[in-house]
C-alpha cells in the first residue's frame, strides 16, 4: 500500500545566490552564496511543524521557496502536490502565508472592507465567506475592531486580522513567518491559542518560523533546526535537549535554611533561604540524587525543571552538540 505523500516534500533542495562585489575602482568579482544547501524533510497532514535557526541560517529563503516566490536551484520541492515554482497560482489557493512583519490588509480600509476584498481575490462562495468570517470572528475577537481601519490597529489586532484573512479561503497549509513578534501577552496568548486549535480540531498543517521560543514550547511537537543552509536537527523537543546534552536545573526546598549541601558531581548555583538550585548533569541520574538528599537532609519540597529551549538551541548553534547532519534528521 502506497503512503499518503506529506503536505511539503523537499528532496535535496538547494538555493543559491550570485553576489557582486567590487575589487578595485573599475573591476568587481562574483561570489556563489548558498543559502540552502541541500535540505531534505517531509512534513505530513495535521503537523505542527517549527522551522528554527539564526538570522541567515535559511529559514526565510526556504519559506520563499515553499510559497513559490523562489525557484530551487536544484532538488525536487513539492507542496500540496504541487510544484510551487511552476504553478504558485494554483498554489495559493490551497495554503495560507503570515509574515508577522509585513501586512495583507489594506491599509486605509476598515478590517471587515479588507476581509471582503481577500474573498474576492481568492473566489470564495459569498455562504462560505459569511460562514468562515463569522467562525474567525469568534476564535479570534475580531468583533470589537471589524469597521476600524487597520492603520488603527494595534498590532496585536492587526496580526489578528492578517491571521483572518490568510485562513478566509480555508487552506490546507498555514505557513507562519514570526506571527507574534512585538505582540504583548495576552495578544500572544490569544494568538497562540487559536492556532493551536486550529491544528488540533480542524487538522490544518502549520509551518512555524519564529525567534520566540515560547512559540515552540507552546505550540510544536516537531522542530527542524536549520544552520548555514543545512538541516542540523529534525525531532522533538525532548530529544533536542537530550542530543545538546544541556543540563536540568533541581530546585530544592530543605526544612530550614543551611550551607550548599554537598553531593559529588552536582553544582549548587545558588541558595536563598532554605532554598536551593542545583545544577543537574544531563547524564546523572535525578531519581538518585533526590533519594540522597532525602537520606542527608530534612527535604520539604523539590521540583525538576528541563533545560530552558533557549539554553539548549544556544548551544546548538554553538556547536555543543554530538550530532550533526547534512540535510537528514539528526541521529538519537
Amino acid at each position: 500500500m502506497r503512503a499518503e505523500p506529506g503536505m511539503i516534500e523537499a528532496e535535496d533542495v538547494a538555493k543559491s545566490f550570485t553576489v557582486r562585489k567590487r575589487s578595485g575602482r573599475l573591476r568587481r568579482t562574483r561570489t556563489t552564496l548558498d543559502a540552502v544547501d541541500g535540505v531534505s524533510f517531509t512534513v505530513r497532514r495535521g503537523e505542527f511543524v517549527g522551522y528554527l535557526g539564526p538570522n541567515g541560517a535559511g529559514k526565510s529563503t526556504t519559506i520563499k521557496m515553499l510559497t513559490g516566490i523562489l525557484t530551487p536551484s536544484s532538488g525536487s520541492l513539492r507542496v500540496c502536490g504541487l510544484d510551487p515554482a511552476r504553478r504558485r497560482t494554483e498554489l495559493a489557493r490551497r495554503i495560507g502565508v503570515v509574515f508577522g512583519q509585513r501586512t495583507t490588509l489594506w491599509w486605509d480600509l476598515p478590517l471587515r472592507d479588507s476581509l471582503t476584498l481577500i474573498r474576492r481575490l481568492y473566489r470564495v462562495d459569498a455562504a462560505a465567506h459569511r460562514t468562515r468570517l463569522a467562525e474567525l470572528t469568534a476564535l479570534l475577537e475580531l468583533e470589537p475592531f471589524l469597521d476600524t481601519p487597520v492603520r488603527q490597529l494595534s498590532l496585536g489586532q492587526r496580526m489578528r486580522g492578517d491571521l483572518a484573512a490568510a485562513l478566509l479561503h480555508g487552506p490546507e497549509l498555514l505557513v507562519l513567518d514570526e506571527p507574534t513578534i512585538g505582540l504583548d501577552v495576552v495578544s500572544k496568548a490569544t494568538v497562540r491559542g487559536f492556532l493551536e486549535r486550529l491544528n488540533t480540531e480542524r487538522g490544518t498543517t502549520i509551518l512555524l518560523t519564529t525567534h520566540d521560543l515560547g512559540d515552540i514550547e507552546r505550540l510544536c511537537r516537531r522542530v527542524m533546526i536549520i544552520d548555514h543552509g543545512r538541516l542540523a536537527f529534525d525531532g522533538g523537543l525532548d530529544r533536542l535537549r537530550a542530543t545538546v546534552g544541556a543540563d536540568r536545573m533541581l530546585v530544592v526546598e530543605l526544612a530550614r535554611p543551611g550551607p550548599p549541601v554537598v553531593l559529588d558531581g552536582i553544582e549548587v548555583l545558588r541558595t536563598e533561604g532554605p532554598r536551593q538550585w542545583l545544577r543537574l548533569p544531563n547524564a546523572v541520574n535525578a531519581a538518585a540524587v533526590v533519594s540522597a538528599l532525602a537520606e542527608r537532609h530534612e527535604v520539604r519540597d523539590i521540583s525538576l525543571r528541563e533545560a530552558d529551549i533557549e539554553e539548549v538551541l544556544a548551544g546548538l548553534y554553538r556547536g555543543d552538540h554530538a550530532y550533526w547532519c547534512s540535510g537528514r534528521p539528526v541521529a538519537p
